[in-house]
Parts: C-alpha cells; structure tokens; sequence
C-alpha cells in the first residue's frame, strides 16, 4: 500500500470529484492514457500524483507498478481563500476561491483463483464474536421507530 497527497491545489474539490471519480477502482496502467486524453484542468495534477503514488510504491515498498491498483482517492476541501467584490453604493460581496486537497492510496492487485481482489494490508478482520447479522440491525430500527411513536401517541393522550 502506498500513498500520495497534494495539499492547497487551487481548484473547487467538486470539479476535481469528477477526475477521482473516473480514476477510483482502476488499474494505474489503465487510467494513465484516459488521463491524458481528458480535457479537464484537474486531470494534469491527478496524474502527476498517480505517478508519485507509483514511484512511491516501488522505491519504499518494492511492489510491482503494473499490478497497482487505485485502491482509494479522495478530494477533501482544503483552505479557503476570501476575497471580496466591490458592489454598488459601497457594498462588498463575498468570493471564495476554493482549494482542493488529493489524497491517493495504492495497493498491489491480488489474484485469488480467477476472482481478482485488491490487498488492503493495513485492515484487519473484525473477529467472528462482533459482527452482527443484518436481521439484528433491522429489528433495532423498527423497535427504536415504535418506541418513538408510542411516546408521541403518550405526549397526545397527556395533553387532551
């Protein structure tokens, strides 16, 4: 597993959403070629980035480049800058210029007979004791549901 991340890049992180989300869950050597021929701004900075998570993986971890797989890509918002805008009869309105932060994670692609599934190493299985069916969620819900309606028929029958 290997990681990349560039901070203040100075774009609105819901434009650069569109690039993560064409490059998530797919091979690097597959999104490289799509990358270049996008005519988005974003997809320049995206793509340097896949490319430092790549040497990354390599030089700290040895793994094999052509098996990377984008495991993770997330676009979180980072500092804002305020500007104002002169309005008429003196007023200032508002501009925010808006910066993204990009953060990458990569994982070797591991074939398990012909199913095909990215390694995640640092995630653990929950021991077999703490995992709950989802039957016992649904019945928690529909008891919390008619607990509240009871204590609001309660509430009327108080107030008539």
């Amino acid at each position: 597993m290997s990681t990349a991340q560039l901070n203040k890049y100075r774009q609105s992180p819901r434009k650069v959403r569109l690039v993560a989300d064409m490059a998530r869950g797919k091979k690097v050597k597959e999104i490289l070629p799509i990358l270049d021929g996008l005519s988005k701004r974003a997809a320049e900075p995206v793509k340097k980035l896949i490319l430092s998570a790549v040497a990354n993986a390599v030089h700290n971890e040895n793994l094999d480049k052509d098996k990377l797989v984008i495991s993770e890509i997330r676009v979180d918002e980072s500092a804002t800058l305020k500007r104002s805008r002169p309005r008429a009869r003196g007023r200032a309105f508002p501009i925010r210029k808006r910066t993204s932060r990009i953060m990458i994670r990569l994982t070797e692609q591991v074939t398990k007979g012909k199913e095909v599934v990215a390694e995640d190493i640092t995630k653990e299985e929950k021991p077999a004791d703490v995992k709950s069916s989802s039957a016992d969620k649904k019945d928690s819900g529909v008891m919390k549901k008619t607990k509240v309606k009871d204590s609001i028929k309660d509430k009327d029958k108080t107030t008539k």
